[in-house]
């Protein structure tokens, strides 16, 4: 490994500063920041920590956006990239196959639960949500239903970026800027018991009733005319919301009853996050299209997959039947070479094993800061834990939209990044701070977060 030194000082910040503000489109971002003030340039990773170009090493507390399940630095991952870029660099699955993407595909299959026997290969997330809904309605058009192309999803929830994914999505000031959209998405409410107002008591009863206004919205909009549903196991927007007991069993009912596809979006909650393979294991359901990727690889590739049921395949194997839709990279071949090592990896060093072990040890240390006054709630599962801030815990109390705005962007997302830690200050719900970080993190990682919040969120208190 090259001394830091050394790394720092082959980095001609001021020419890279100078690039980035002509020609760098930093994505999610407010560019008027960095007119006067530098980018944050991250030059390496290793283990669970990063280091920017001034030599300073911060905790990757969000596995860099949910993905880095092994950690950074991993040369076995590499070498199985470059190793495969000099056999066969790139092939298409455009009517070819190449070994890898057979493998990987026949390997997910294994994994995932039930009938999921398909793996259509993608570049990333969103683009499998969008393979995901395409596939739902052309699959009832050949089966001879075809009014069925609407889609139910949760209040907030976030599906990706594409003009498909991004109409299911649930967070209207993400939409804005680009309506109109595609027609025909529907919200429900979502599983945030922190904020309920519906069998705030029992937690049960209100995943029941938040199950049961799936059906409802299923009902008002026609069954005839809903195509499927789409649900993360855990809800990353709004800061972590896990499914309440019988939630999902409630779900999968619903669907059978009115012959809905239920989708498991599990861009995030897959290979590991929760501690097992796909999140819908964890929580016991089954699910007729799985939507993956981030952790897929590790990272170390771009790469997604779109994960279905033989049932949604039979049409497309008979007569000139084609899924017309398609991704240049999708299905990478240095890329799915990656992905095989990287689910090599998971089970010889016992990766979903780990997180199961320490996954109560991260929940404790993480509510701790429940004896902070800021803090009104620490929720999650496995690796992937939200924070929620409020004004007041007596009251559940939250911030207005000027305090929010000079509490995460005005203050925490700085001052926990100067502080050490990498990651996520978000109030595209209520302001939460999230914190997911690679899986190989144990006990002394888990009170370095612990610690760096402590006192980045005491001082934050002060400031109100």
């Amino acid at each position: 490994m090259m001394d830091q030194d050394l790394v720092t000082q082959a980095v001609d910040r001021d020419r890279l500063q100078e690039a980035a503000r002509d020609h760098l489109w930093l994505h999610f971002s407010r560019h008027s920041v960095y007119q006067e003030n530098d980018m944050p340039v991250i030059v390496r990773g290793e283990g669970a920590y990063i280091w920017d170009d001034q030599g300073r090493r911060y905790l990757d507390g969000l596995a860099g956006l949910f993905v880095n399940q092994l950690g950074h630095g991993r040369t076995d991952l590499a070498e199985a990239a470059a190793k495969q870029a000099s056999t066969l660099a790139f092939h298409p699955l455009w009517s070819y196959a190449h070994p890898g993407a057979i493998e990987l595909a026949e390997k997910l299959a294994a994994y995932a639960p039930g009938d999921l026997n398909r793996v259509f290969f993608t570049t990333g997330g969103g683009e499998a949500v969008e393979s995901a809904w395409k596939l739902a309605k052309q699959y009832f058009k050949l089966t001879g239903q075809p009014t069925k192309h609407k889609v139910i999803s949760r209040s907030i929830a976030y599906h990706g970026t594409p003009q498909g994914a991004l109409s299911i999505t649930g967070i209207p000031g993400m939409k804005a800027p680009f309506e109109p959209l595609v027609p025909s998405t529907f919200r429900v409410p979502n599983t945030n018991f922190y904020r309920a107002t519906e069998h705030a008591d029992d937690v049960t009863a209100f995943g029941r009733w938040a199950a049961d206004r799936i059906g409802e919205a299923i009902e008002f909009e026609g069954p005839e005319t809903v195509a499927a549903v789409f649900l993360e196991p855990v809800q990353n927007s709004g800061g972590c919301f896990p499914p309440p007991p019988g939630y999902f069993e409630r779900v999968r009912e619903i669907c059978d009853h009115y012959d809905v596809l239920l989708v498991s979006d599990e861009v995030i909650c897959a290979y590991g996050r929760l501690g097992h393979m796909f999140g819908a294991e964890r929580y016991g359901y089954q699910p007729d299209i799985i939507t993956s990727a981030k952790g897929l690889t590790s990272g170390y590739s771009p790469l997604g997959a779109m994960i279905a049921s033989d049932r949604l395949m039979q049409p497309f194997l008979t007569g000139h039947n084609s899924f017309l839709h398609g991704y240049t990279f999708g299905g990478h071949p240095v890329s799915t070479a990656v992905a095989l090592k990287n689910l090599e990896i998971f089970e010889e060093e016992k990766i979903n094993e780990h997180v199961l072990a320490n996954e109560s040890a991260f929940r404790n240390t993480l509510e701790k800061l429940l004896d902070l006054p800021i803090v009104g709630d620490v929720r999650g599962d496995g690796y992937f834990y939200g924070i929620e801030l409020v004004k007041d815990k007596a009251t559940k109390e939250t911030f207005t939209d000027d305090e929010s705005e000079r509490l995460l962007r005005g203050y925490l997302s700085k001052a926990l990044y100067d502080a050490g830690l990498y990651c996520r200050a978000d109030d595209r719900g209520d302001p939460v701070i999230q914190l997911a970080p690679p899986l190989i993190c144990d006990q002394e990682h888990f009170d370095e977060m612990e610690q760096v919040l402590r006192t980045v969120l005491d001082k934050a208190w002060t400031l109100l």
